[in-house]
Parts: structure tokens; sequence; C-alpha cells
């Protein structure tokens, strides 16, 4: 590259390109595309300002591990492999290349992995594919192999993907900025300086565990302050069961009156590459936009109230209740909403995020401190704060219904049931 390119960046201030195949890959079609992915889905109708992303996000993950490969290489650490630096800040730009249309809302709705969707698009017939060529022919091979972390050096996948990874620090610190909470913020530039290659494994130095500590704090806070904050929960239900009664529609032979291609190619289970490419939020924001006016009175109102922020109110909720659970069915059924799609029990551990457990799950590798000795430990045998926090679950059961069904709930007949939902956070 005759010229290095710079992003300007609210988070990090530049983005620095410095690679041919970078700036080619963040030129093509499918990488644009994220641009018109939101980062945090449905998060922008609790926080205004959460507008920002997967492209943006995207590039804040290339420009930290871009920074963590500069420190190793400036340490002249032996235990980093030089020659993976290209593949590394391939995949890290890359990694979320197969988001779709409010992210995991969408994942839930169709059971699609945005992973899965990366890797094909990597290794499909697109022009990152084409970029990707140009390296070697079997590099497309090798990025997909560490964006769906089957490649067999960990400490590739680590960096991108792991417990302490460029893709968490990036969104924390711009989900924060974003949302305009101080939860997310830690201190980027200390983790920086005290992390290492070690056989094999990316590690902490042990003088930087508080700051690590900061990091997984800030991740807690912001689960629980925002990624499950219950007015974001609320719309993902919503929007959720929006594609639930299109889906039983479709199957019930449902003659819509507005359609396109390639979200009924979703609803069918039959979506091409070249389709998931065409879906972005411009296009399902307009197919709500469509959908609200449809015939079917279930579908339409669930469009407007998407459309118009009128989402479901929230009550807590004794989930081992199930008489009130049955209750609560008959009376919506009895007042005019059909419970399958207005009424929602939801607890925050069954959310997409996860707060920091060590080794629960492969794909999950934990984060080890390296002593003077040389000796590796898991970060929860030193620290009172991470063990005090990690595996913990706390929040509550919601029950998830429309604001309306207060109105309709005949008080008299329905103390307890009136008295629960009136009890609102």
């Amino acid at each position: 590259m005759k010229e290095e390119k710079v992003f300007k960046d609210p988070v990090h201030k530049y983005i620095y390109v410095q690679d041919n195949t970078i700036w080619d890959l963040i030129n093509t079609r499918e990488f644009q595309r994220l641009r018109r992915i939101r980062q945090l889905g449905t998060s922008y109708l609790t926080f205004h300002g959460a507008e920002h992303s997967r492209f943006s996000h995207s590039l804040g993950v290339y420009e930290i591990t871009r920074k963590i490969i500069s420190q190793f290489e400036r340490n002249h650490y032996e235990d980093w492999p030089q020659e993976e630096r290209l593949l590394c800040l391939c995949a890290a730009l890359l990694h979320d290349l197969g988001h779709g249309p409010f992210s995991h809302s969408i994942e839930k709705a169709f059971g699609t992995r945005h992973e899965d969707w990366s890797c094909r698009i990597v290794l499909g017939d697109t022009d990152v594919n084409k970029v990707l060529s140009r390296v070697s022919p079997d590099f497309p091979k090798k990025v997909a192999g560490v964006i769906c972390k089957s490649y067999s050096e960990e400490i590739v996948v680590s960096l991108v993907s792991s417990q302490l990874d460029a893709d968490r620090m990036d969104y924390l610190l711009r989900d924060a900025y974003f949302t305009g909470v101080n939860y997310g913020t830690f201190d980027l530039e200390r983790i920086l300086r005290v992390i290492r290659p070690y056989k094999g494994h990316i590690v902490v130095k042990e003088s930087g565990m508080h700051a690590v500590e900061d990091y997984l704090m800030s991740r807690y806070q912001m689960y629980w302050q925002v990624y499950f904050h219950p007015v974001t929960r609320s719309a993902e239900i919503l929007l959720h069961k929006i594609f639930a009664r299109a889906k039983h529609l479709y199957e019930e032979n449902y003659s819509f009156g507005f359609m396109v291609e390639p979200i009924l190619h979703l609803i069918q289970n039959k979506i091409t590459l070249e389709d998931y490419l065409l879906l972005d939020e411009s296009v399902m924001q307009t197919m709500l936009a469509f959908w609200s006016n449809e015939k079917d009175p279930i579908l339409g109102d669930m469009c407007k109230r998407f459309l118009d922020r009128k989402l479901y109110k929230y009550s807590t909720f004794d989930e081992s209740n199930q008489r009130q659970i049955k209750l609560m069915e008959k009376v919506m059924a009895e007042v005019g909403f059909d419970p399958t799609y207005y009424m929602e029990i939801d607890f925050p551990s069954n959310q997409s995020y996860d707060v920091y457990r060590p080794g629960e799950t492969d794909d999950n590798l934990p984060i080890f401190l390296l002593d003077h000795k040389e000796t590796l430990t898991e970060i929860t045998h030193r620290s009172e704060i991470v063990q005090s926090i990690s595996g913990f679950q706390m929040g509550k059961h919601h029950v998830y219904y429309p604001e309306e069904l207060l109105e309709r709930l005949n008080a008299t007949n329905y103390p307890d049931l009136w008295a629960l939902l009136g009890e609102q956070d």
C-alpha cells in the first residue's frame, strides 16, 4: 500500500489500515452491507443513541487486533507466530460479516447463526472471497476457520474470540459510548500492555490483573444494565413473535399483501447466500411497515407496536407458579389477546450474551495470569472480584404483555393477577 489509510473513530480516535488486503476487504459489497446493520439490534428503542453499526464495530475489532499484534512484534515475543499476522487481521475485520438485521433476534426466530453465515460469505462466490483468494488459494478457508473457531492455532483464534478478545473489548467501549452509559469503560491501553503470547496461548502478565478485573466488571455491568435491559428485551420478544406469526401464516397458506423474496425464502428456510446479502435493516423496516397494514389483525397489530414503540409492558413473575401462568393465559384469551403472541415469560440467562464463566465451553477459553516464575493461574483463583461475579446469575423473571391488558382485566374477578401485573419495575 503506497499510503496508509486512516478512519476517524469516536472510540479509538484513529483506525489505521496498512495492508492492501484489508483496504480491499473494507470496500467489498459484503462488508459495506454492515453499515446497514445496527450493532445493538433493538437497543435503539431503549437507548436512543445506540444507532451505531456492525461496520464501525468491525473496524474497531480490527484496530484493537492490529494494536495487539504490533505490541507483540515490537517486543519480539518468540511465542507469537508472525506469519499469522494478516490472517488475524482479516478474521478480526470479517468476524461479524454474517450478522443479519436486528442481530440476535433474527437468529433466534429462524434458528440461524451469524458465525455460519460469516463463513459462508468468506467461502462463497463473493467479493470477499476473491480478495482473500489473492493472498493464497487456501487463505479464505483459514479465515473461515478462525471465525468459526476450528483453526488449529489457538493463539490466533483467541485474539478474535475468547474471554479477553478484541471483539469484546471493542463492543464494550463502543456500546458504552453510544448508549451514553459509563459501565463499559475500562483501561484498554493498560490491557494491551499486559497481554502476552505464551506457549500457544494469550495470557495476562500478573501485574495486569487489576486492569482485567476492571474489564470483566465492565462486562458484567453492561450485561445487566444494557444488554439485558427489559425494554430492549420487550422489543426483541415482539420482533420474534412477529416472525413467528408470519411463519405460521405462511404455513396456513395465508396470502400476504406484501412480501419480498429474501424474507419469503427466510420463512421457507430456503434462503440462499445472495438472498441473505440483500437482507439489512432497511429492508426489514420496510417489511414491517407494509405488514402493519396486513389484514391479519395479529400480524398487523404487532408490527404497529414495534414501529411505534408501543412495546409490551413487563412485571416480575414467579416462573415456578404454574397456576398463575395458566391463569394469565386463560385471562388473556378471554379479553381478546392470543397468549401465543401477546405473552412471554423471560429470564435474562436465556440471552445471547454471557458473563465470564471459566472453562464452561470450549470457545470461551479462560483468562490466565502469568507470574514471574512463568506459572499460569486462572484468574478466579487469584481475584476475589472476578470469583464473586463469575457464573453468578442475577436478574428476575419477567412476564411481558400488552399495556391494554390492565384496562381489560377485571380487578374484582382476578385480584391476585391484577396485583401481580400492577407491580411493575
